[in-house]
């Protein structure tokens, strides 16, 4: 089954995906409570199972009831997501990508922020030099 990438999901859709995401495993009654104006009940009964028949969600029987779960982890949409702007908007290039994002006046990271990327630049440069002795060591 092909999976739908976020953004070709329609508003409700990815409402309902995001409170999925938030509350984790729901009935139709917790995800109709945690829309804003939510539609009907078979409205919302409609979109989740158009949401699994898209592989974006699946259920389990609980009694009466089904439970719908993301079938993938929001970690892996967001990476998936991030790879995809990567690629369309920037080709391929992160440098580009975060210098976009430095640029940009409502999206400035503060000085926290990037004391932290600061430290995950310098753990990921780390990271590469122990995978290239690690592969340079084994005489490949």
């Amino acid at each position: 089954m092909n999976k739908v990438l976020p953004h070709r999901l329609g508003r409700r859709e990815r409402q309902i995906m995001d409170i999925l995401y938030q509350r984790g495993a729901s009935s139709v009654t917790d995800v109709m409570e945690a829309m804003p104006d939510a539609p009907s009940y078979s409205a919302v009964r409609t979109f989740l199972r158009i949401l699994e028949e898209k592989g974006q969600i699946k259920h389990t029987e609980v009694g009466s009831k089904y439970i719908y779960t993301p079938t993938e982890s929001w970690t892996t949409v967001a990476k998936s997501a991030i790879d995809n702007v990567v690629q369309t908007f920037f080709g391929g290039s992160v440098e580009r990508a975060v210098a976009t994002l430095l640029a940009n006046q409502h999206a400035r990271p503060t000085e926290a922020e990037l004391g932290r990327l600061e430290e995950l630049i310098h753990q990921t440069r780390a990271e590469e030099r122990l995978q290239d002795d690690t592969v340079g060591g084994t005489g490949e």
